[in-house]
């Protein structure tokens, strides 16, 4: 199990900043039942072994006037490694494009889309996504609202793994 190496404690650690990341070291270090100083040199540890990969706040796209969501799911002409990367650095580069995944299946890729209207969603289909390189296929799916929107991972479901290891 990759996450096996990690103690309970880190486990937690990882529990509380995943709800809130904001929160301060010795918030931190009361929670997770540590002294602020080793709690800080561990969120140190799982920063540096790649556990965490950042901190961001969770900004409502909608009240920020991007009312559009999309999911669009792309196929390619050829899946070739050079082409596969080629369309992903491509996406990157996309600012509609919020999130690239790589599927298998029919689907080559599922890109999750936000726009402030649906025209601009429109141009940016018809000009950029449609028109690039190697884009064989695109369908789009228009989102209608959201029931969950949970990001990372179920913590509850690593510690009831890791007592069933013990």
């Amino acid at each position: 199990m990759p996450g096996s190496k990690l103690d309970p404690i880190d486990r937690k650690i990882l529990a509380e900043l995943q709800a809130d990341g904001r929160m301060t070291n010795v918030e931190l270090s009361t929670r997770v039942g540590i002294s602020a100083p080793p709690c800080l040199r561990r969120v140190r540890s799982l920063e540096d072994a790649g556990f965490i990969k950042g901190y961001h706040a969770d900004v409502n796209a909608r009240d920020l006037g991007f009312e559009v969501q999309v999911f669009a799911m792309v196929g390619l002409h050829s899946q070739a490694e050079v082409d596969l990367s080629e369309f992903e650095n491509k996406a990157r580069s996309w600012p509609f494009v919020r999130e690239c995944h790589m599927l298998n299946g029919e689907i080559d890729f599922i890109l999750k889309c936000v726009a402030p209207d649906l025209s601009s969603f429109q141009q940016f289909l018809t000009e950029e996504l449609t028109s690039a390189d190697n884009v064989a296929s695109v369908k789009t799916s228009l989102v209608i609202r959201c029931a969950k929107d949970e990001p990372g991972v179920p913590f509850s479901v690593i510690e009831a793994r890791a007592i069933d290891q013990t």
